[in-house]
């Protein structure tokens, strides 16, 4: 694929290139971050995905993704066969990456005995509702981690978003008893791709970011959301970096926030570098955390709307 990108290059074809295969590079060596933001994506419907991919890339952006393997607009899922050149090579750029439970998992409360009711939006248990004991609930968050190990022999941080933001005292203390830490976002940092276009224009949702993120916030998008009509992504992304750039801010990753450095350094291994160049391939289907109680996926409703198949779970 490499080999091609540069026969288009040479052949003066560097729009077709880029269209192809999104921007080759990312520098191997990020720049000092002093007024940082943690750009981080949930998955989605993959659609706008490699457009993510390439604005990344352009921008020199490193983001940290949250991992469910949920269904795609071409009928099958983000974590797929399809995806996984797609994840090994975002890996292989120096993205970082945590669980989002495999089967987007949403937790619906705490029951007496200590177990956890909860419900899948994605997977064969789609819509059912059952309780799980902390050793399941730790058992999904790892079928992602090792689902993104077969796919890119690397290995995810020990990092989780909870489907939704949704979680209780409980299940935060199960989730760490099996060495997983959660990863909220900032009030500033919900960027707005759930909500209906029709009234969250993405113009007003980029107005509204760059005038309220702060230094240290961490910022939340997905990776296509089924209802909103007219997508966020890359419509607002690349404007978005650019303007919080232009305001003195820099990107870093989830691995370098303060709230999670110390433990991420202790159990992992220093991260690879990313090579001097990586291509985007082409796929087939073209502070400390607090969700906004504003935001669809906020932690303040107990039962919650799958906002990304705009269906209700119940």
């Amino acid at each position: 694929m490499r080999v091609v990108y540069k026969v288009l290059l040479g052949l003066g074809l560097s729009s077709c290139a880029t269209a192809l295969f999104g921007s080759s590079t990312l520098s191997t060596t990020p720049a000092a971050c002093e007024r940082p933001v943690y750009l981080t994506f949930d998955t989605g419907h993959m659609q706008v995905a490699p457009l993510v991919a390439e604005v990344l890339a352009r921008q020199q952006v490193r983001a940290t993704f949250f991992l469910a393997n949920e269904p795609t607009r071409t009928g099958g899922t983000s974590l797929d066969e399809v995806w996984a050149p797609w994840w090994k090579s975002m890996a292989q750029q120096g993205h970082v990456f945590g669980s989002h439970t495999f089967d987007h998992v949403y937790w619906l409360g705490d029951t007496p005995d200590g177990r956890f009711l909860m419900r899948p939006s994605a997977g064969p248990q789609t819509g059912k509702s059952f309780t799980w004991t902390a050793a399941q609930y730790c058992e999904e968050l790892g079928r992602s981690a090792k689902r993104f190990e077969q796919m890119t022999e690397q290995k995810i941080l020990p990092l989780f978003r909870a489907a939704g933001g949704k979680t209780s005292p409980a299940l935060l203390r199960a989730a760490q008893a099996c060495g997983y830490e959660h990863v909220g976002w900032a009030p500033a940092g919900f960027l707005g791709d759930e909500l209906p276009s029709e009234q969250y224009p993405n113009t007003v949702l980029l107005e509204r970011a760059l005038r309220n993120i702060r230094a240290g916030d961490i910022l939340v998008a997905h990776l296509g959301i089924w209802s909103r009509r007219d997508p966020w992504a890359p419509a607002v992304l690349e404007p978005l970096i650019e303007g919080l750039k232009q305001k003195g801010f820099c990107f870093a990753t989830m691995d370098a926030h303060p709230t999670y450095r110390a433990k991420i350094q202790a159990t992992l291994p220093l991260s690879p570098k990313a090579p001097d160049e990586v291509v985007v391939p082409l796929v087939s289907e073209a502070s400390a955390p607090t969700a906004d109680a504003a935001a669809p996926e906020s932690q303040a409703e107990s039962e919650p709307i799958d906002v990304k198949t705009n269906e209700s779970n119940n």
